[in-house]
């Protein structure tokens, strides 16, 4: 248990009497701090909100744990200031794969100018939220859907050979002249291979009457992007990342499909920081420009 950023998580919602606003001033998901308070609850062997009302309510317990936590949380941020200051503290990030790696020395480099030490971790979706609760970085992007990012990139169909006008899927149905295994097929990046992606694409190709195995996830870009250029395949991908590998995009006509990257940090201090230092850098390497647009976040 990260026991800091459970003392954080439990007296931001103590303080405000709520999960949802609590969860949100110390930039955590409103389960997320959930879960930190409840592991702390645990840890500690007795119970510190009573849940049974509208609004969380301390208990004679977390009555009396709340002043101690709250030095827990000041000592926390003390420590970490006085590293900074010593300029001591590195600080990793997790950032999903592929991103072009021009775009991402340009991140180092902003932290840098900013007077951070990033060490920046690809990793896949799960495996980037994995690293955070297991506090192997201290930040990651967590992949959300659209709404909910704070960085939104729209996504569409990459092939060999250009198509025109937005891509439906039932165009992609094979025909009485041509069998199903010469039909086109639609390969899906681990990066995409989230539920908020992958059900409402799998959902929408069985509704065009797409065969089962035309959609797939695929291993990595590399084996998407062979069978790409080897046949009349497409894969999913952003038009940044497409015009990067020379590929032909056109946008997706149903289900609209867009990423949505949320920048989550273990510390609270560390994303009004991180933020202010790279997020324009990391937003080129995200690909939010072509087709994408800030998300609904500052």
């Amino acid at each position: 248990m990260n026991l800091v950023a459970a003392c954080e998580a439990f007296v931001s919602v103590a303080e405000r009497g709520s999960f949802t606003r609590g969860a949100a001033a110390v930039g955590m998901s409103q389960p997320g701090a959930s879960r930190r308070i409840a592991a702390l609850e645990r840890h500690l062997g007795v119970s510190l909100l009573d849940r049974s009302g509208r609004s969380p309510a301390l208990t004679l317990a977390g009555h009396r744990v709340l002043e101690p936590a709250r030095q827990v949380v000041r000592a926390s941020e003390t420590l970490l200031l006085e590293v900074e200051e010593a300029g001591l503290r590195s600080l990793h990030l997790a950032v999903p794969t592929g991103c072009d790696v021009r775009e991402l020395a340009a991140v180092e480099l902003a932290s840098r100018d900013a007077g951070m030490q990033l060490v920046l971790t690809e990793a896949e979706p799960r495996v980037r939220a994995d690293l955070l609760t297991r506090g192997r970085v201290e930040a990651q992007l967590a992949a959300v859907p659209g709404a909910d990012g704070d960085w939104t990139v729209t996504l569409g169909l990459a092939g060999a050979l250009p198509r025109p006008g937005r891509v439906h899927l039932d165009q992609l149905r094979p025909s009485g002249r041509s069998p199903a295994s010469e039909a086109a097929h639609v390969h899906l990046l681990p990066e995409d291979d989230v539920p908020h992606l992958r059900d409402p694409l799998f959902a929408a190709a069985e509704s065009a009457g797409l065969g089962v195995a035309q959609i797939s996830v695929t291993t990595s870009l590399a084996a998407a992007l062979a069978s790409v250029l080897a046949s009349t395949d497409l894969v999913v991908l952003s038009e940044h990342e497409a015009r990067r590998l020379d590929l032909a995009w056109s946008p997706l006509a149903h289900p609209p499909l867009t990423r949505g990257y949320a920048l989550t940090c273990a510390m609270a201090s560390d994303s009004a920081r991180l933020r202010a230092a790279i997020g324009t850098q990391l937003a080129a390497a995200l690909g939010v420009g072509l087709g994408s647009q800030p998300g609904g976040r500052p």
